[in-house]
């Protein structure tokens, strides 16, 4: 397996660090042979090559099996390419996988949960996603601002069945998070089609709920939902709820996924404040990894990497529940040693 690497912005050289050692700490163990090819974007680029991401990094991304991306400053700069959005646009990469769950030996204000977001990714109300050259957001005039929203049967339908299928390995339940009652149109299909696909599925339990009640709901039952599907800035917000909902975004590991190609990237930011303070949490980039390894065993039904996925995730498990993990998690341990002490699990 090849992997291309980017570190990224503010703490993501950190964090990333320590999800390189954990990948090759597993591709010996497992005997996965995974290559790494170590690039950049954001800030390193723009101080490299003058742009935050160069045209050719896409095809050498395309060139291998899969990218590790780690957080973007996009604020900072504007007017240059976003590389998350880029990346997920030039691949195709539709459905942004966020799994959240409780720990043991975490403090749990909301009860035990284990539940995953399932994101569309290529459209919605991401400005820079919906047009084939340009934004679709609009200055009328100085005071008048326009955004619109595309939906698309085609990206409903391939997100739908992603969650459905997804609801097959785990308890079988899908809850469609949508505001059909106001954006009756475009949100009307996304439910209609969900709905379409759900009949393919009769043995899973389905359900609706509207966004805003949602956000209530999962923070006062967070245990009574399993896989949540949902449109792209909906999932957006809402994933970031439920991986705080653990305990700490720190935790949200992220998989971006398409037909043909794959991104692991930690679901928070770049945090530039505590940046080189070695005080970040790398989990979430670790978990990310670890989703990636899933994801090329399951498209190649290579067992070797769905062990060595599950390795890393039970490893993160045990290292919270022992404190080997940063203060944020209720650790004592900084980013480096965290690494450290999970690779040393991991060769155990």
């Amino acid at each position: 397996m090849k992997i291309v690497v980017l570190p990224g912005d503010g703490i993501g050289p950190e964090t990333m660090a320590v999800a390189v050692d954990v990948l090759q700490t597993v591709s010996e163990r497992f005997g996965l042979n995974i290559s790494l090819e170590h690039d950049v974007a954001g800030h390193a680029s723009m101080e490299k090559y003058g742009t935050t991401v160069r045209p050719e990094l896409l095809d050498k991304v395309k060139a291998a099996d899969a990218l590790m991306l780690g957080p973007a400053s996009a604020y900072e700069y504007p007017n240059q390419i976003n590389a998350s959005k880029h990346f997920r646009k030039g691949l195709d990469l539709y459905a942004n996988i966020r799994p959240a769950r409780t720990y043991s030996g975490m403090p749990n204000r909301f009860g035990e949960f284990d539940l995953v977001v399932v994101r569309e990714n290529t459209e919605g109300f991401y400005a820079d996603r919906n047009m084939e050259s340009g934004g679709s957001e609009i200055l009328v005039t100085k005071d008048v601002a326009i955004s619109m929203r595309r939906i698309t049967r085609h990206c409903c339908e391939r997100i739908a069945r992603s969650a459905f299928e997804l609801a097959m390995t785990r308890r079988k339940r899908v809850t469609i998070v949508h505001k059909a009652s106001v954006l009756k149109i475009c949100d009307g299909l996304f439910v209609e089609v969900c709905r379409e696909v759900a009949k393919e599925y009769p043995d899973v339990v389905v359900d609706d709920v509207i966004v805003d009640a949602m956000m209530a709901l999962v923070v006062r039952h967070p245990q009574r939902y399993d896989v949540i599907v949902t449109t792209n800035m909906f999932g957006d917000i809402l994933s970031d709820l439920t991986s705080e909902l653990s305990g700490s975004i720190g935790l949200g590991g992220s998989l971006n996924a398409g037909s043909d190609a794959a991104m692991g990237q930690a679901a928070h930011g770049s945090a530039p404040d505590i940046a080189g303070k070695d005080i970040a949490n790398p989990f979430s980039q670790v978990l990310s990894a670890a989703q990636l390894l899933g994801w090329f065993g399951q498209k190649h039904g290579n067992s070797s990497f769905l062990d060595a996925a599950r390795s890393i995730e039970e490893a993160v498990e045990a290292a919270i529940a022992t404190g080997e993990a940063t203060k944020d998690v209720g650790g004592r341990l900084g980013t480096a040693a965290t690494g450290q002490a999970l690779v040393k699990r991991l060769q155990a």
